[in-house]
């Protein structure tokens, strides 16, 4: 049998707050709590690392799960997220080629 490790995926997200829809004070009422879930998921080491955005307000995230659904089903998790105030893009990631042993 395989072990868990071995069927681990990582993934990127890229998000971005919804600015043009929501107000920032909409945000604002929420960022305590979407702190807290991040740290849930990091701590559960769904997320692997965090980046805030440098250009807009959003995140880019490392996460790791078995499948593009587990991983999305955690940052639907998010507060922002369930209330439509984020848009996120789901990347699968694969070893970079020339890293890869030949077969």
């Amino acid at each position: 049998m395989p072990s868990r490790r071995a069927s681990i995926m990582q993934f990127m997200s890229i998000s971005r707050r919804r600015t043009e829809t929501f107000p920032p004070e909409a945000f604002e009422a929420l960022l305590d709590a979407e702190g807290l879930r991040v740290r849930e998921l990091y701590a559960a080491g769904t997320i692997r690392q965090l980046w805030g955005r440098g250009d807009i307000p959003g995140a880019l995230m490392l996460l790791e799960g078995t499948d593009e659904a587990e991983v999305r089903a955690a940052l639907d998790s998010l507060p922002l997220a369930r209330r439509g105030m984020l848009e996120v893009q789901v990347i699968p990631l694969r070893a970079y080629r020339a890293f890869c042993p030949p077969e």
